[in-house]
């Protein structure tokens, strides 16, 4: 009798691990297409020579700010349509995700405007040379265009993550970096339009992803019933979840900027030694970030669903495999720590220096993996506020840190491997510690159509 009692909670256990890798692979495999778009720009802009392509990095690291702080837009969407998918409201799912699309381009719109007129302004804030800030500016106006578009995407994605769909926005990932290329080799090369050109052909390319999201979120709404006309209550509700998430998102920024600021305090080979290591951590990220999602959409779920055991469920699913996941990664990035340094610079004497820094990214790698299933675990559950408070905690245990690290400053690969550890082990285990406290608890798990908070 105990051994068929057994079976049935592995083959629950079996059943759950293919849901949630059907919803991580995906999300995965469209995690990786976004970068992909700064990839293709750098490529063929580096053809053109030094100037175009230092002006290119000074437009992406505003874009990339400005775009990374809006991720909220999906994050905020996904659990809010999964919770009435959950309690069986497939109308109000898709209402409330249409209004977050609706959201996404007032934002959008807004920021794209103020971002066109303060282009000058804030290319001239990096102090470049007047030939590279004229590339930048050049590059960074037109882009502009197209970061409405980018935010739609953003909620679009969010919507059908809600509806448990992740394969969708894949295919629409996939075409938009396809496309993005050929017209971006088409505008600067054929057509000589250089870095403009660049520019606009992943505008297009952003805009064409925005028509093919029409397509799919007007069928969507069709097939059940729900007006994609903005509601007002829906649009204040996704902004007031939003709002919440953006402080979190925010946290976050002002640590990684404020380690940036330290290592470049700390010396030019430190800079690029920890450049490389946070471009690992980055890598690594990936995987785990579509194990959140999944973690987003089935959590929201499961809470519309009224259903606290699932959730459970769910959690220890997620967290076995951020955890596994970590283990593995850090394995590799330990065993291949003395060579990955060769890799990215070809500099034997760098390499050595960031040695000691990627083991220290190794250690935490199982740390990392529960950090990001948590977090992910309570955005699916809506409970944005604590998020954010406690975002700012975390931020007030790792800045001490990372002044410690400045003031005794610390050079070479001593001084990166301490900037490593206060960042990858302080304050990561800040974070763990927050989101485990959470998550000992119930007050997260708010069952229902939506979130009481």
């Amino acid at each position: 009798m105990a051994e068929s009692g057994r079976r049935p909670a592995r083959a629950e256990g079996r059943s759950l691990d293919r849901r949630i890798l059907a919803l991580a692979v995906p999300a995965l495999g469209a995690l990786i297409a976004e970068p992909l778009f700064l990839i293709v720009d750098s490529a063929l802009v580096g053809h053109l020579g030094v100037t175009p392509l230092a002006g290119l990095g000074i437009a992406s690291a505003i874009l990339q700010t400005i775009v990374g702080l809006m991720v909220f837009l999906a994050y905020s969407t996904t659990p809010a349509v999964a919770r009435r998918l959950g309690a069986g409201d497939a109308m109000g799912a898709v209402s409330v995700g249409i209004d977050g699309v609706w959201l996404a381009l007032a934002i959008g719109a807004v920021l794209g405007i103020a971002g066109w007129l303060g282009t000058p302004a804030l290319v001239g804030a990096f102090g470049a040379a007047p030939a590279v800030a004229d590339a930048a500016g050049t590059y960074l106006a037109i882009a502009m265009a197209g970061l409405p578009a980018m935010l739609v995407v953003f909620a679009a994605t969010g919507l059908l993550r809600g509806i448990q769909d992740t394969v969708t926005p894949l295919w629409i990932a996939g075409v938009g970096f396809a496309v993005n290329a050929g017209l971006n080799w088409l505008f600067v090369y054929p057509f000589g339009w250089g870095i403009a050109g660049s520019a606009l052909g992943t505008v297009v390319a952003q805009w064409g992803m925005v028509l093919a999201y029409g397509i799919v979120v007007g069928r969507i709404a069709a097939r059940h019933s729900a007006s994609i006309r903005p509601r007002r209550d829906g649009l204040r509700g996704s902004a007031r979840a939003g709002g919440w998430l953006l402080v979190r998102t925010l946290s976050l920024r002002i640590a990684l900027l404020a380690t940036v600021a330290v290592a470049t305090a700390l010396g030019p080979h430190e800079l690029a030694g920890y450049q490389v290591v946070f471009t690992i951590f980055s890598a690594a990220a990936f995987a785990l970030d579509a194990l959140a999602i999944a973690a987003q959409a089935l959590v929201g779920r499961g809470l519309g669903a009224g259903d606290a055991e699932e959730v459970r469920h769910v959690l220890w699913r997620v967290l076995a495999w951020g955890a596994v996941f970590g283990v593995a990664v850090g394995a590799v990035i330990g065993a291949l720590s003395g060579v990955i340094g060769l890799g990215f610079t070809g500099d034997s004497e760098l390499a050595r220096l960031m040695q000691p820094a990627l083991i220290v990214l190794a250690v935490a790698q199982p740390v990392a993996g529960v950090v990001f299933v948590l977090d992910g675990v309570l955005i699916g559950a809506g409970d944005a506020r604590y998020l954010a408070i406690t975002g700012a905690i975390n931020l007030a245990v790792f800045l001490p840190l990372l002044i410690a690290v400045d003031l005794i400053g610390p050079v070479g690969a001593e001084g990166l491997a301490w900037l490593a550890a206060a960042f990858f082990g302080g304050y990561l285990l800040a974070r763990m510690t927050t989101l485990g406290l959470r998550i000992r608890g119930s007050a997260w798990m708010v069952s229902g159509e939506s979130d009481a908070r």
